[in-house]
Parts: structure tokens; sequence; C-alpha cells
């Protein structure tokens, strides 16, 4: 029987997507492959939104350039963010990669048609786990000035939302409990649909398929979160208590040269309302640090606003230069990498600390823990706040929702037992 190996690096669109190429490869007779060197095909899905993960496919690449010589059957085949719409040219710096496919697309030399994203809903995970990610818009219209990604995955594409339903019906027939719907802008669900569909009324028809138990949506654009959004996260009770909103910088001159399309006080009373509606909402977000012409006042200016605003989670990284985007073309890379590092240290360092003030809070409670693995002998799993818990049991608790009493709190995790 033939083999498979994938390999993905990048967001979760990335891991979804993997997720289903791989159905699809079993569907077509192969079998996955631990390690790369046993397998008949090697498909690499690529991230290229950082510098530090381009390189770490380029670095891939060449790590598997002698497994060609070694087996000439081989097949080796790209798909992801680094996929441009320049084939030609790719297979002139990759010249052993055999096959290039858009993200979100399955390879067609395996099939007799061309295979699009639109039907993935055939090749679902086989053995899912307990939570499962589903894509619901490709591509992205923002065109945020740093970001790579319209130019990679496209314009905006919503899947139907009937099509949608059916997915999440067959999942949790197949026993998932926990859905996490994506997309690169999932606010805009639905906007290029005949039919008049948007996210809150996709959360609410997901809200009643038997047997699913949570609901998650992500990545938010604070340009498109609404209240009515926010009004069905309150009302539906599948609908976790946990929102990423990503702000890029505390500073409106900065968000302006971004393309960002708010202001950081628009940003301000989007926290507020949410705050005010879910008193107990967990609160994610992302920052750029050293975008070009950052200034050291603006910087601070993004270091007092998460101080004040005290996120659960902040995703935070380097800027760096993307090529063919409106930063890459019309902004100079000014800040030092040095100072570019020692900013990025002092917002995680701010972080870890606001997380474990955060956590602290919980301990002695008692939480709701959906089980997703075992893990070292303990079971893990996670809150409707996407709090990490681990805890002892020596039952069978994998895909059970359970009580738990927090014994220990650190900044990235809990610890406790069944209550």
């Amino acid at each position: 029987m033939p083999r498979y190996h994938i390999w993905t690096i990048g967001c979760q669109m990335n891991k979804a997507e993997s997720e289903r190429l791989a159905s699809f490869l079993e569907q077509r007779g192969y079998r996955a492959a631990v390690r790369a060197e046993s397998a008949d095909i090697i498909v690499l899905n690529s991230c290229v939104v950082r510098e530090h993960a381009e390189n770490r496919v380029i670095n891939k690449l060449h790590t598997i350039k002698p497994l060609k010589k070694l087996h000439p059957n081989l097949t080796l085949a790209v798909t992801g963010c680094l996929v441009n719409s320049n084939a030609e040219e790719m297979k002139k710096d990759f010249p052993h990669v055999d096959y290039f496919f858009k993200p979100g697309d399955f390879p067609s030399w395996l099939n007799e048609t061309e295979c699009s994203v639109f039907n993935m809903g055939q090749t679902l995970p086989q053995h899912p786990s307990t939570s499962v990610y589903v894509p619901i818009i490709q591509g992205c219209d923002q065109f945020c000035s740093y970001c790579i990604v319209p130019y990679r995955r496209g314009r905006e594409k919503s899947h139907p939302l009937a099509e949608i339903v059916c997915e999440v019906r067959e999942l949790v027939r197949r026993g998932v409990k926990e859905i996490i719907l994506l997309g690169q802008n999932v606010d805009a669900y639905g906007h290029d649909l005949s039919e008049n569909s948007d996210l809150a009324g996709l959360l609410g028809e997901l809200n009643t398929v038997d047997g699913l138990v949570r609901l998650r949506f992500l990545t938010n654009h604070p340009k498109d979160m609404n209240a009515g959004l926010i009004d069905a996260v309150v009302r539906l009770d599948k609908v976790c208590e946990q929102i990423n909103l990503p702000v890029q910088s505390g500073s409106n001159t900065l968000l302006k040269v971004m393309g960002r399309g708010y202001t950081v006080e628009r940003y301000r009373e989007l926290i507020a309302e949410l705050r005010q509606k879910m008193p107990e909402v967990a609160l994610s977000t992302d920052v750029i640090v050293g975008f070009p012409s950052e200034s050291e006042e603006q910087f601070r200016q993004t270091e007092d606003l998460l101080a004040d605003l005290k996120f659960d989670t902040v995703h935070v990284a380097a800027y760096s230069i993307r090529p063919g985007t409106i930063a890459a073309r019309e902004l100079k890379d000014d800040v030092p990498p040095e100072e570019k590092k020692r900013r990025l240290k002092v917002i995680e360092q701010l972080q870890v600390g606001i997380a474990a003030e955060i956590n602290a809070r919980l301990l002695g409670q008692t939480v709701e823990v959906l089980v997703e693995s075992k893990e070292k002998g303990k079971w893990r799993g996670r809150t409707r706040s996407d709090k990490l818990v681990f805890f002892g049991d020596q039952a069978d608790r994998l895909g059970q929702l359970v009580n738990v009493r927090v014994e220990r709190t650190s900044p990235w995790s809990l610890q406790g037992k069944q209550h």
C-alpha cells in the first residue's frame, strides 16, 4: 500500500486543509507515514506570513532534496501560501518539486478533474479528533499593507451555509464535540453569497446540531465585528465566550499605515462592549512590533494598550518584509533587528505577568473541561474560555466534559483534579 507524509506549518487554516488532504489521499488508497523517508508522496503545506516561517519551508525543501535522489519515484508536492501564480518560476527555483497546487485545493494529478476548495466536504477527516477546524471562508479582501495572504489565497469566497451545516453534522456523527470555524477574516462570512447569510446566522444554525458541545470561530477583524455577532455569542449556548481580536498596534498612525480600517478608540469600544455583555469573556489579540517607522513612543502606546486591556493571550511577532505587499513596495524596514527583538521580548514578558494574574483567579474554582487528548499520563483539555487544563484520572475521559477543580495555575495552563 502506498504511503503519504504531510508536513504542515502555519495557521489553523493550513492545519484544517492538511487534515482534509490526508483524507483525500486515504480515500485513494494511501496510508499515512510517520516519517518522510517512508513515504511515496510528500506534501509540504507551507506558510510565508513571516520570514521565519518561509525560511523553515525552504530549509525543509532542501532537506528533502536528497530523498529525491535516493528514491526517484518519490512524489514531492507543495501547497500553502508559498505557492504563487507563477508555477513556472517556482519550478525553476525548486526543480526537485514535482507539483505545486494552491492553498485550499487538492492535488489534481490524483483526480480526473481539477479539485477546488468547495468540494472539501467530500474529504472530511476520517477519524477526527474531539475538536476540529472547519474552513467557512477562504481568502481576504482587507489587503493590510504587511500581509501576503490576499495575494496567495485570493479574494474572499464563502462556503454555502447548507454545505457547512452538512459538514458539521457529519463530523459530529463521527465523534467530534467541538467545531472551530475558520477564515482569514471570519467575520466577513456570507457577504459574497446570494443567500442572506452571515456569521451570526451560521452560528445560530450550528447551535441546533445535536451532539455538538462547543462552537468557536476565528480570526476576527475589528472592522467587521458587529453588534449582531456579539449578541449571537451571548445568546447561543454552544458558542464559547472566547474571542480573538487582533489589534496589531496601539498607535493610530501605524494602524492607518497598516491599512487596518479602525482606530485605537474604536478597538477599545469593542473590547468594552464584549466585556460588558460577557463579563467572563476570554480575549486574545495579535501584535506586530518593529513595523516600518515605529518609534519608541508608538511602541509604548502598544505596550500601554496591552497593559491596560489585559488580554488572556497575546500573539506577538516582529515585522518582516513580505515581498509583493504594499509595505514591501512603499515602506522602509527601518527598525533595527536587535530593536525588534527587544520590543518583542518586552511584550512577551508583559504578557507572562498578565496571563499569570488572570489564571491565578481560577485557583480553587471548578472549571468545565472538554478532554482532547492524553499527555504523559494526564488528560489534556480546554475550558470554554480556552484555558489549557491537565488532570489525572484512570478512566477514559476522551471527548467528555469533565468538571475539574483547579489546584495549580501558571501563565500557560491549569492543573487540577476531577471534581
